[in-house]
């Protein structure tokens, strides 16, 4: 990789590597714009097979926060890191307090949160030393795991889906391959049963089907034949890269609309479902649920006002069909388009931040529960 040229090609601002022998730490955390706000994205840990793929894989999570928040009307840019080990192997309170500590020295550039491979537990240990951090334990003022909101926007932009194919919002009436059963994923499986849906479910973690099966009554089916059910929607649950020349053609769905980041391996293949008419709810509007919980935080964490806004969604995907329909392209391109639209609107015009915005920023005011 040519990283300086591949950074201009890709718009980013910033990448920063972490290293502390000491811990074992290895990360890269990388900012992609501010244009917006302080780059807001989680921490994935994953035992990358080499430094490059760590890389590649940063620089495209990063670009894809800019574009979520972007287009989730959010006053915040786009940022992520990557942790380079084994999450059930590698984890120690020392790596994550070190890694606090770094970025606690990016000062407001850049905030973390839960992802891939990490958990509330060690949100926690990070905010010990920063307060760069959010998606913290309640106890903390924070708002604790994401992927309930995560599931419910995408329920939302489900339903979106289903009104611009079907007209109607009855979830029960069709049936859903969820590949994919983790924390987001099982909970859009109890979400989707809960409408009376059928529900087909595929994980590489066989202990975690055989969960959703018994808790829920979905119904288990081997990872390698997840494409080829008679499912109405294609929920991905899991890692990126799933739709691509191999995959598209074996779908039998009529709509693709699930919780996985970069489910594209190019943008190519969003166009290909849109030749098989197939619609695709873009992947980073419609699982900015647990991006916009999280970012409450920063105001003052309520509830209910999380949920309101993650209902959002649901309009929020409406109207980028509504532009795909209005210019002739992709779903993919018009959801592009709103986020770039928006953050050339905006520029670099200061925003308005509330006084609780900024004291948090700056460091003065901590999570605190109940804090003013």
């Amino acid at each position: 990789m040519q990283v300086f040229e591949t950074l201009e090609d890709m718009g980013h601002e910033e990448v920063v590597f972490f290293n502390s022998p000491c811990s074992g730490l290895k990360c890269i955390v990388a900012i992609h714009s501010t244009v917006l706000g302080p780059a807001l994205g989680g921490l994935r840990m994953w035992p990358y097979a080499t430094e490059g793929e760590a890389l590649k894989d940063v620089l495209r999570l990063s670009r894809g926060m800019t574009y979520k928040a972007a287009v989730s009307g959010l006053n915040l840019g786009g940022g992520k890191a990557v942790l380079i080990g084994d999450p059930e192997k590698d984890k120690s309170e020392a790596l994550f307090r070190a890694l606090g500590r770094f970025i606690g020295s990016l000062g407001n550039r850049y905030i973390t949160a839960e992802d891939v491979g990490t958990t509330v537990h060690d949100m926690d240990y990070i905010f010990q030393e920063t307060d760069r951090v959010v998606g913290v334990h309640k106890v903390h003022g924070g708002s604790g795991d994401p992927s309930p909101f995560t599931a419910y926007g995408t329920l939302q932009g489900i339903k979106a889906c289903l009104e611009r194919r079907y007209g109607h919002t009855n979830v029960g009436e069709l049936s859903y391959a969820v590949q994919g059963v983790g924390s987001v994923g099982h909970h859009l499986v109890k979400l989707l049963r809960k409408e009376g849906a059928k529900v087909f479910v595929t994980d590489i973690h066989g202990e975690r089907v055989q969960q959703t099966v018994d808790e829920l009554g979905a119904e288990a089916v081997p990872m390698s034949q997840i494409y080829d059910t008679d499912a109405k929607v294609f929920a991905p649950c899991a890692l990126g890269g799933i739709i691509n020349e191999d995959t598209v053609p074996r779908l039998r769905c009529e709509i693709v609309a699930g919780a996985a980041n970069n489910q594209l391996e190019s943008e190519e293949w969003g166009t290909a479902l849109e030749k098989r008419g197939i619609l695709y709810a873009p992947d980073y509007a419609i699982n900015a649920g647990g991006l916009m919980n999280v970012a409450i935080e920063l105001q003052g964490y309520d509830k209910e006002r999380a949920y309101l806004a993650v209902s959002s969604i649901f309009n929020n995907i409406r109207n980028i069909f509504n532009l795909a329909d209005r210019d002739g392209i992709p779903s993919w391109q018009a959801a592009d388009r709103l986020a770039e639209e928006r953050i050339h609107a905006i520029g670099k015009i200061k925003m308005p931040y509330t006084k609780r915005f900024k004291d948090r920023l700056s460091g003065r005011s901590p999570h605190i529960a109940g804090a003013d």
